[in-house]
């Protein structure tokens, strides 16, 4: 196939530039900075992070942990059903749209959310969180329709590093006046913050528009009149799984991004809290190292790119989870906000790169399909539980210890699993190549 006009490939990744302005206020910076803000009691010189949360009592880092983990739990449930719906229909645009404007409407009604209306903030940022993961099942699934084989590294890269620019700029704007609120003439503590929430929401669905103005509909599937869209739906998802086992290439791989997920995803939604609760670090100071991740993330996206070419992309995604087992040690270690720093960059460095890059090897090893929503969504429904996983047990192993550090120690296990599973696929990947010559 030919890799789509630019104009379609940029309106492809104008979706990045929307969305990721959630992914790095709402999951990453101004959101766990002013939920942690509200959720901490000071009584004299000590410190509570506990709370009341439907009669139980909650670290409010771990009730925030388990909120996500529930997100995520929910989406991976559904959006297989609809991801091969979609496909039957021919309309994955359609749902993309739904789960973008989910998403985008509960950021705006986080407006509203203050220690008082506790519920109300936790179900919001379940539904935004749904609505992101949901738009993304479609969203991929678009990548292996548009772009070429020998494009798809470059093109999925193009679609990271849209989003990190666009998230940054949105970023910048709200940093203004939630550091210097007193430049725009607010007094409200909370009202900087909120009105960041609100921004998401409406930068998310403006942006989409551009989107979904460009994208094909998508192509229906081949339909079977005898049975309807539901049992159809579940039909096809038992289609890819059959294909999938004959495989071993493409199974190995999606066992080993299920378990280097669980850490990339989990320490991409937990640093925040991380920072503030264990390292210490005050909010202005916060958002700006997390904001060096995502710039240094655009350089990550399109290194791994190269490499990839050179070296091919499971070596390279093995020597990335590698550095992802260097870090969580590091900050077991760190003390300072030097030190944080520092490790924020090689953070940012690999975080772009594994993203793009796990997803592109994903495009590449798939076989050619019209069922391509179907197929990613098995690839989103494999992170999606990684991320449940994840990000539950990081949360317990806080709750059980009491310290953030060893939930962050625990997540190496993930990794060196991940890195085992990618030699593994490495290996069969050879051999394929051995018996295609043969």
């Amino acid at each position: 196939m030919q890799t789509a006009s630019k104009k379609v490939i940029n309106g492809w990744a104008m979706y990045d530039w929307a969305n990721s302005a959630y992914n790095l206020v709402i999951t990453t910076t101004i959101f766990p900075a002013y939920y942690d803000a509200i959720t901490t009691t000071k009584t004299g010189d000590a410190v509570s992070h506990k709370l009341q949360f439907l009669g139980a009592e909650f670290e409010s880092a771990s009730l925030y942990n388990y909120a996500i983990a529930t997100a995520y739990f929910l989406i991976a449930i559904i959006s297989p059903v609809l991801s091969s719906i979609a496909d039957y229909k021919g309309n994955k645009k359609r749902f993309m749209q739904f789960f973008c404007y989910l998403g985008g409407l509960s950021c705006c009604a986080l407006y509203w959310f203050q220690r008082e209306t506790l519920s109300l903030g936790i179900l919001c940022c379940i539904l935004a969180a749904i609505g992101y993961c949901g738009s993304l099942v479609f969203y991929n699934s678009y990548l292996p329709e548009i772009a070429a084989d020998e494009d798809k590294d470059r093109i999925s890269a193009k679609g990271f590093a849209f989003g990190y620019i666009g998230s940054v700029l949105l970023q910048l704007i709200c940093f203004a006046f939630v550091l210097k609120p007193e430049l725009f003439g607010i007094k409200d503590s909370s009202f900087a913050p909120r009105l960041s929430f609100l921004l998401v929401g409406i930068w998310w669905m403006s942006f989409a528009q551009i989107t979904f103005a460009r994208l094909p509909k998508g192509r229906a599937a081949q339909q079977n009149k005898g049975n309807n869209i539901l049992t159809n739906g579940f039909k096809e998802l038992n289609k890819v799984w059959l294909q999938v086992k004959q495989m071993p290439v493409l199974k190995s791989f999606l066992l080993s991004f299920f378990f280097y997920s669980m850490g990339v995803q989990t320490v991409m939604l937990a640093a925040t809290l991380f920072a503030s609760q264990v390292i210490g670090l005050p909010t202005p100071k916060l958002i700006i190292s997390l904001l060096i991740i995502q710039i240094v993330a655009i350089a990550g996206a399109y290194i791994m790119a190269k490499l990839s070419q050179r070296f091919g992309n499971f070596q390279v995604l093995m020597l990335v989870v590698m550095i992802w087992v260097v870090i969580c040690i590091t900050a077991y270690f760190i003390t300072s906000e030097m030190q944080f720093y520092m490790l924020a960059v090689s953070v940012g460095l690999v975080m772009g790169g594994i993203q793009s890059l796990s997803r592109s090897t994903y495009g590449k090893i798939m076989p050619e399909t019209h069922d391509t929503t179907s197929f990613f969504s098995f690839y989103d429904v494999t992170e999606k539980i990684a991320i449940v996983i994840g990000m539950f047990s990081f949360g317990l192993v806080q709750q059980l210890t009491g310290n953030m550090r060893n939930s962050v120690l625990a997540l190496i296990v993930f990794f060196i699993a991940g890195l085992i599973c990618l030699f593994i696929t490495l290996q069969k990947e050879k051999q394929a190549q051995v018996i295609n010559l043969a």
